[in-house]
């Protein structure tokens, strides 16, 4: 099982209340709202192994020199000196030691790589594995992953812990109209204004899935463009017109499957116990870290 660690406390800081606090005062919601979710998790989907995916770079500045816009709304400073420091509430940013700790004390390691979003780490996971996979995301952009020949398929935490769907090939094709691996090719011609990637303008959904119905691929679908068959006028014009975004989106957009990976013992194993009673006395964290910890051991 592979953790979008991000995507799931940022989900766990805004649906979970900040009234309990640590020793030292700071809200911890996130920091327990994960562990809940480790715990909900593991009991439900009997993983083996887990990794938490972690965003080394959460703006690459290769995807930005491609498309600017990259997830610009999204910076709240940037420097000469450094790299975009990612707009983070707070009370978000000063749990993330907390998050760290608590990882650490439940044996699961926390795998990044430079230059690379936790995305990357999680699809090169995912394509050099040898057994069975769970992506665990909020993120659309990891349903090209969803492989049912592999094993690898995508829980989705979009409509929330209590409504998790759980995506195969099928599921793919019956919520978007197209295959998991034409799911990249249909993101770049939707866009995603949470990415800050404009897509074509006037190609919704439905068009692009159409587009790639009757021409397979991103390619065959400019080359028809080219050529002015298999589509409308109309729609001829908007992909000619959007030429220059179609030739760098792909790369930004597919996620990178070759990261040479560092390794992760990430076999799940009874937690040790002094490390839990330090964390959970430095920090607060409760019955989320029992809770944590009991799903974790009934399967070491």
């Amino acid at each position: 099982m592979l953790l979008d660690t991000a995507s799931l406390y940022f989900r766990a800081f805004y649906g979970v209340p900040d009234t309990v606090k640590a020793p030292d005062g700071r809200p911890i919601n996130a920091a327990r709202g994960l562990l809940d979710m480790i715990a909900k998790l593991v009991t439900a989907y009997e993983p083996t192994h887990l990794i938490a995916c972690w965003d080394d770079d959460w703006r690459p500045q290769w995807r930005v020199d491609l498309i600017p816009s990259y997830k610009a709304h999204r910076v709240a400073e940037v420097t000469e000196q450094g790299p975009d420091v990612e707009e983070v509430p707070d009370p978000l940013e000063i749990q993330i030691p907390v998050i760290r700790a608590e990882l650490a004390a439940l044996g699961i390691p926390v795998v990044g790589v430079a230059a690379h979003e936790a995305d990357d780490v999680i699809a090169s996971f995912a394509t050099q594995a040898t057994q069975p996979v769970d992506v665990v995301t909020g993120d659309r952009d990891l349903f090209q992953l969803v492989d049912d020949a592999r094993g690898i398929r995508v829980i989705y935490t979009g409509r929330g812990m209590s409504n998790l769907d759980v995506l195969d090939d099928a599921a793919v094709v019956t919520k978007y109209a197209v295959l998991p691996t034409q799911y990249a090719d249909f993101a770049v011609m939707r866009g995603d204004a949470s990415d800050g990637l404009p897509g074509v303008a006037g190609v919704g959904e439905k068009t692009a899935a159409t587009l790639l119905a009757t021409h397979g691929d991103l390619a065959g679908i400019l080359a028809a463009a080219e050529a002015g068959t298999g589509m409308t006028a109309g729609v001829r014009a908007k992909l000619l017109a959007a030429a220059d975004y179609l030739a760098v989106a792909p790369t930004v957009v597919e996620v990178v499957r070759t990261l040479d990976l560092p390794d992760a013992d990430a076999r799940l194993t009874t937690p040790d116990a002094a490390a839990l009673a330090r964390v959970a006395q430095d920090w607060g964290l409760g019955s989320s870290l029992d809770r944590a910890a009991a799903a974790i051991s009934a399967r070491a």
